[in-house]
């Protein structure tokens, strides 16, 4: 029986104030890495609302997007498994609320505020090779409308 083949849909925030850009420190199986405040698509969500989401469980900061920097799929063997995975990530900058008295996300050990270049300057900490791609089309100007995207409702919802 040929096996099921099912990517992972990822969302990542790309937040950028006064030329730092706010990533998150967290616990992983290859050890403490650096990302962008990022997971993935819950059931009944869409995009944009995972990304509001996930901003917020793993920085405490509101975050509203304002616009798609990209549309990325990579593979990786998962070292728990040995299995290939497919991510299919969407990244997304945005404007930067308020910060809110509540908890981070189990396995966020910190948020922090660091330039371009002092995410560059430390690759082997980095969680995907993804982060320092989707802060460079960010710089570049990269950006579509949030209204190429489009969350089309269904019967099927309630799947």
């Amino acid at each position: 029986m040929p096996r099921t083949w099912k990517p992972s849909v990822t969302v990542a925030a790309i937040i950028e104030k006064d030329g730092k850009f706010l990533l998150i420190e967290e616990e992983t199986s290859e050890g403490i890495r650096l990302n962008q405040p990022a997971g993935h698509l819950d059931p009944h969500e869409s995009l944009e609302q995972a990304v509001v989401r996930e901003a917020l469980e793993e920085t405490a900061h509101e975050f509203k997007p304002t616009g798609l920097v990209g549309m990325y799929m990579s593979r990786y063997r998962s070292a728990r498994t040995g299995e290939a995975v497919t991510y299919l990530r969407f990244a997304f900058c945005g404007e930067v609320g308020a910060k809110l008295d509540r908890p981070l996300d189990a396995g966020i050990l910190r948020t922090m505020w660091l330039t371009r270049e002092e995410i560059a300057a430390c690759p082997e900490r980095h969680r995907s090779p993804l982060l320092l791609t989707c802060i460079d089309e960010y710089l570049a100007g990269k950006r579509a409308p949030l209204d190429l995207l489009h969350t089309h409702s269904s019967i099927f919802d309630d799947v």
